[in-house]
């Protein structure tokens, strides 16, 4: 009977963390509220429909949330199995886009794979296939991280996703796998010397290729991001009407709704840019307050990543949880051009179907987590 009740127990579902659960459900929904006050004057200019973006985009809110807490429900160590074989389908997705045409004529950017009424970007699969090995496999041989085969080994992986990427070109994503999969080293027990010298190396390797033009579009960007008025009305305009939006929004914003920016001013306010139009219109304090709600998120997950009840579970926690938390530090450094602009979106706000669906289910794992460590305890 001991033996039988000692199953039973770990077996069973422990509490999710409510506390990181209420901080994803608050920042989704301000998100859909910024996305439509930021989107329905472009929405409308461009497909005469003011609710195109947000009635899509609260559909995928509606759909993610039920299978985040489904997710949840399902203990984490499922899809270990399925690391192997994410990574490949990733890595096929990814080396497909090189053969496949741009979605915008003229320009030669390929990010996109388009199935039906829905497109998706696979580095945004890249981004959990990276950090579910990188969890498992440093979790299965946590022994040989001072092993400089492994080390390699597992570069090698981090460096065939990262390549991939950067080739389509998407400097952001690249930026967010390579720095994930670093992390993760880290964390799992990488060295000290192999650290520094990984530092060095990264950082130099990436300014040369900016500053020789091996990545291509990378020196126009840098230049104008030191002086975006160098081109104002072409390739600084972006920048020069994000800031203007910041500053008009003073200390307490014009109000929800009241932004002048989002009026065909500032180029696709529901995507990539779209924190310029929180500033305009809810201010600096409104701002900080989205930026805290992002501070706190990162701090539950950490907090979760480390009462995980083993190994894989806490790396893959901080996995997903760094994700968020650098990409959306990107994200707002990029609006306020303390950093050349990149391309990232600002999580649970930009418009975008799938990468939101995807964001939520990973979300979930996070809470499948915190209720392992709940079971733990017990």
């Amino acid at each position: 009977m001991a033996k039988l009740k000692k199953k039973k127990s770990a077996n069973a579902v422990g509490k999710l963390d409510i506390t990181f659960l209420s901080f994803v459900l608050i920042l989704l929904t301000v998100g859909l509220v910024m996305l439509y006050s930021s989107s329905y004057a472009y929405s409308y200019s461009h497909y005469g429909n003011s609710y195109k973006f947000i009635s899509r985009q609260a559909m995928f809110a509606v759909v993610g949330v039920a299978v985040m807490l489904v997710v949840s429900r399902i203990d984490y160590h499922f899809w270990r199995k399925f690391a192997w074989i994410l990574y490949a389908v990733s890595t096929a997705m990814l080396a497909l886009l090189l053969v496949l045409p741009p979605m915008v004529e003229g320009k030669d950017v390929k990010r996109w794979i388009v199935v039906g009424p829905i497109n998706f970007q696979p580095s945004e699969i890249a981004k959990f296939a990276v950090i579910l090995l990188f969890s498992s496999l440093i979790a299965a041989n946590y022994k040989q991280m001072k092993s400089f085969k492994f080390i390699a080994f597992l570069l090698v992986l981090l460096g065939l996703q990262c390549g991939l990427v950067v080739i389509e070109p998407h400097l952001s994503a690249t930026v967010l796998i390579f720095a994930i999969g670093i992390v993760l080293l880290i964390v799992g027990g990488l060295p000290k010397r192999y650290i520094l010298g990984g530092v060095g190396a990264g950082v130099g390797l990436g300014v040369l290729a900016v500053v020789t033009g091996v990545i291509g579009y990378g020196s126009d960007r840098i230049k104008y991001w030191r002086d975006p008025w160098a081109d104002a009305m072409g390739k600084g305009f972006q920048t020069i009407q994000s800031l203007l939006a910041i500053g008009s929004g003073g200390i307490l914003g014009r109000g929800i709704g009241q932004s002048r920016q989002k009026y065909l001013w500032l180029p696709e306010p529901h995507n990539d840019f779209i924190f310029a139009i929180v500033c305009e219109e809810l201010g600096l304090i409104g701002a900080l307050v989205i930026i805290l709600l992002f501070c706190l998120l990162v701090w539950r997950g950490f907090t979760i990543a480390m009462r995980a009840k083993d190994k894989f579970g806490s790396l893959l926690a901080l996995g997903l949880t760094f994700q968020v938390g650098l990409q959306a530090m990107l994200n707002i450094w990029v609006v306020t051009n303390t950093i050349p602009n990149t391309g990232i979106s600002l999580p649970f706000f930009s418009y975008g179907g799938t990468s939101l669906l995807i964001l939520l289910a990973e979300m979930g794992i996070v809470l499948s987590i915190s209720r392992g460590a709940t079971i733990e305890k017990s």
